[in-house]
């Protein structure tokens, strides 16, 4: 929920209301209201008591960037000082997508990830994650999610799932909503045991062992044939195709026998992999150029694999992960 929700609890308890209060606050709040006045169901006393005691959102609002393509990135800082940056990615067809985080920064130095070059904070708590998505909420209206954020969902998966139950009533469903990893496994089969229909998605951006554990040092932990058979778990408890996102490096995991390799390793029937044009964080990587992209689909493709590219969003507004408040913390 938005605000803190021990803290409206007790608030409403302390101002002797019945416990409906607290579900009539977050309807609004999931509706899109930006104030406690906007709640006309409430006594006005009582919104009044409420807008001095009790803070509207868990996160302040830093630094906000519009990009040319319609994406709008927000960097927030926690009560506690810690930077937490979230994306709302405007589509053609009407789609309206969070990015949301899971931590503030990252524990996993994945090499090409600006978030992965950040100081570790700390797993945010689900009002933490529900604000995200309540921001731009306020903006327009949203109806997708992806939690490829800040940080591995699966190392704070109890505050991912507790948002999660919440964003149908912000208009996000479960099945429009994709939890990332990079491998966690024993998340993803938590994930897998879940009653929420929710989507998985797999940080693979390499076929073999070797490269893999030089760009993701997870993979040392839980190396790619244990990972993609718990993400074969998951596929036959859900029954839904997991996506599988690759980063295309220039030189790196982009040539052809690498993705005849990736091909051969993927089921069709379990994966779909979204490739993905690398957006420049200051590492030491560049992005492939788009005659490879289409190289590499295309060896998918010839081992039946099905591969979209996915259309980069505000790269003008440094819209890849970690970018803002890394540039925020040099700042």
């Amino acid at each position: 929920m938005g605000v803190d929700l021990e803290l409206l609890d007790r608030t409403l308890e302390a101002h002797g209301q019945p416990a409906f209060r607290a579900r009539q606050v977050w309807e609004w709040l999931a509706r899109g209201a930006s104030g406690y006045e906007e709640m006309t169901n409430l006594p006005a006393a009582l919104r009044s008591a409420l807008a001095e005691e009790v803070p509207l959102s868990s996160l302040t609002l830093e630094h906000e960037a519009h990009a040319s393509d319609g994406t709008v990135k927000a960097l927030f800082s926690t009560a506690d000082g810690r930077p937490v940056e979230a994306v709302l990615m405007r589509y053609r067809d009407g789609r309206r997508s969070l990015c949301l985080s899971s931590q503030s920064g990252c524990p996993l130095t994945c090499t090409f990830c600006a978030t992965g070059q950040m100081k570790f904070g700390r797993n945010l708590t689900a009002s933490e994650i529900l604000d995200q998505a309540l921001h731009f909420r306020r903006m327009t209206e949203v109806d997708h999610c992806v939690f490829m954020g800040m940080g591995e969902p699966m190392m704070n998966l109890d505050n991912v799932l507790a948002a999660c139950r919440r964003l149908p009533d912000v208009g996000i469903s479960s099945r429009r909503t994709a939890v990332s990893t990079v491998g966690w496994i024993p998340g993803i089969l938590r994930l897998a045991d879940s009653p929420l229909p929710l989507r998985l998605a797999l940080s693979l951006h390499a076929p073999e062992d070797e490269l893999r554990s030089q760009i993701m040092p997870v993979n040392e932990r839980y190396p790619l044939e244990q990972v993609l058979e718990a993400c074969e778990e998951f596929y036959e408890a859900k029954r839904r195709k997991i996506f599988v996102e690759y980063v295309m490096l220039a030189g790196v995991n982009d040539r052809y026998e690498q993705a005849l390799a990736l091909g051969d390793l993927l089921d069709g029937r379990i994966y779909k992999v979204n490739l993905i044009p690398y957006n420049p964080t200051g590492s030491v990587y560049e992005g492939s150029g788009r005659e490879a992209i289409a190289a590499f689909r295309e060896a998918l493709e010839s081992r039946g694999v099905e591969a979209t590219v996915r259309l980069t969003r505000g790269r003008d507004i440094d819209a890849a992960c970690g970018q803002l408040a890394a540039k925020a913390a040099a700042a």
